[in-house]
């Protein structure tokens, strides 16, 4: 049992990794600074971080040891979420890309960069 749950675990991180990587292209090309790493090839951890401008980030880490969603503004952290909290906001972000609208950040439409 506890290596089918191992091997689904890194289904699913793989699986997180891969979309990441997708909204960071999309953030990109609607003007924001976007970026997601992962290290190697076989793409079981990522950092994935975006500004959403006026000294606003946003960074998203997967990896086996957790999932983070840390939202900052001038260098000072703002919200800290974990686990499915983390996913559930990093959804709230992927469904305001999907309908065009402005970027989200803690419940807040932003404007775009310059």
């Amino acid at each position: 049992m506890f290596l089918r749950l191992a091997h689904q675990h890194r289904q699913f991180v793989q699986d997180l990794v891969m979309n990441l990587q997708a909204l960071a292209i999309v953030l990109e090309r609607r003007g924001y600074p976007a970026s997601c790493y992962t290290c190697g090839d076989q793409m079981n951890s990522a950092s994935f971080m975006v500004s959403l401008g006026n000294n606003h980030l946003i960074r998203f880490l997967v990896s086996d040891y957790g999932i983070t969603w840390t939202e900052m503004r001038d260098d000072r952290e703002l919200m800290k979420l974990e686990g499915a909290e983390a996913i559930n906001q990093l959804q709230e972000l992927a469904n305001l890309v999907k309908q065009s609208a402005p970027a989200y950040a803690g419940g807040k439409a932003l404007a775009k960069k310059s």
